[in-house]
């Protein structure tokens, strides 16, 4: 029996494929009541370990559990844990209602489940449509609306926002965070870094397999200094005033600009009325969750620059010969 606590363990997880080592040593605990996003490049080992914690992958090493207990353990595990994974396939001639009907028979979910979760997820009127001819976002809907089937306690969602309209988004998002705040866990992975850092309170960040980050995404932001950016009468005076109280992280900005990192806008302009410089615009700029992401993640898939090969003999002259005698336009 698992224990009924909605918690989600992932314990020194390893995971090779061959010489291949996908996921290494990877260990974060996802908490009930709130919405964890699960951040990494492509290739950083996200859907493996995805696939692992629902029993898809088994690991090299190390353990996964949901409620205390391996997916393979949970009994039923459709009333306890719903997913979303990519790639998510329907019979193209089976309705919207039809396959969710199937689905709630082999959980043994009744039948009026069904109509809630498509009211739940806005697909009451295409309820019996063909899946077929659904667009990108209305699968990952009905995908969405297979995990809700069970009423689960567990939420585990890879990319579920891929092919969404804006206001599909912003619908995912409140769904997520109210389905979290009833003290239901919800584990999220995604790529839409900007959408993620309104959604989510904790963030597992990975990078060659390997956890950069774990913990909650307003600690995570304050770790990294923001700066703020003054616009002032001038510049070289304000510098001065600021080496002198100790801000030595200045740097230029276009139209006379300075960034200042680590100073707060009020030391910035009380410095700024001291040392007589009149300040014609400033602002606070924090770090947001896309940078933090990079300077974490940097370098594990980066290419070489491109750099444009020599033109072959002759290409220059060729040029000049098809160049059109109109001033260059074409």
């Amino acid at each position: 029996m698992h224990d009924g606590s909605g918690r989600v363990v992932v314990q020194n997880l390893t995971k090779t494929f061959g010489q291949v080592v996908a996921v290494q040593n990877l260990s974060f605990t996802v908490e009930p009541g709130s919405v964890t996003g699960f951040l990494g490049p492509n290739g950083a080992g996200k859907t493996t370990t995805l696939r692992m914690l629902l029993g898809l992958v088994t690991p090299t090493a190390g353990h996964a559990t949901i409620n205390g207990q391996p997916f393979h353990n949970l009994g039923n595990p459709g009333r306890v844990v719903g997913a979303v994974l990519e790639a998510q396939s329907f019979h193209p001639n089976r309705t919207a209602r039809n396959h969710l009907l199937v689905y709630a028979a082999a959980i043994g979910v009744p039948d009026h489940r069904v109509e809630e979760v498509l009211h739940l997820v806005g697909l009451a009127e295409a309820a019996d449509r063909g899946a077929g001819g659904f667009s990108m976002g209305m699968r990952q809907r009905l995908a969405l609306a297979t995990a809700l089937l069970g009423d689960p306690q567990v939420l585990v969602l890879d990319e579920p926002a891929n092919g969404l309209d804006p206001e599909g988004i912003v619908w995912l998002r409140t769904f997520m965070q109210n389905f979290a705040r009833t003290g239901r866990t919800v584990l999220v992975s995604s790529h839409q870094l900007a959408e993620i850092e309104q959604t989510v309170e904790q963030v597992v960040i990975l990078s060659r397999g390997q956890a950069m980050y774990y913990g909650p995404l307003e600690q995570l932001r304050k770790s990294q200094q923001g700066r703020v950016i003054v616009r002032p009468s001038d510049p070289q005076r304000l510098i001065t005033a600021l080496q002198e109280a100790g801000h030595t992280g200045i740097e230029h900005l276009p139209e006379g600009a300075l960034a200042v990192t680590g100073a707060e806008p009020e030391q910035v302009g009380d410095l700024a009325l001291a040392a007589g410089v009149a300040i014609y615009g400033m602002h606070s700029q924090h770090v947001d969750l896309e940078r933090i992401f990079f300077q974490l993640t940097s370098g594990q898939f980066a290419g070489s620059q491109y750099l444009q090969p020599p033109p072959p003999p002759g290409w220059e002259q060729q040029q000049q010969w098809q160049r059109p005698q109109d001033g260059g336009q074409r």
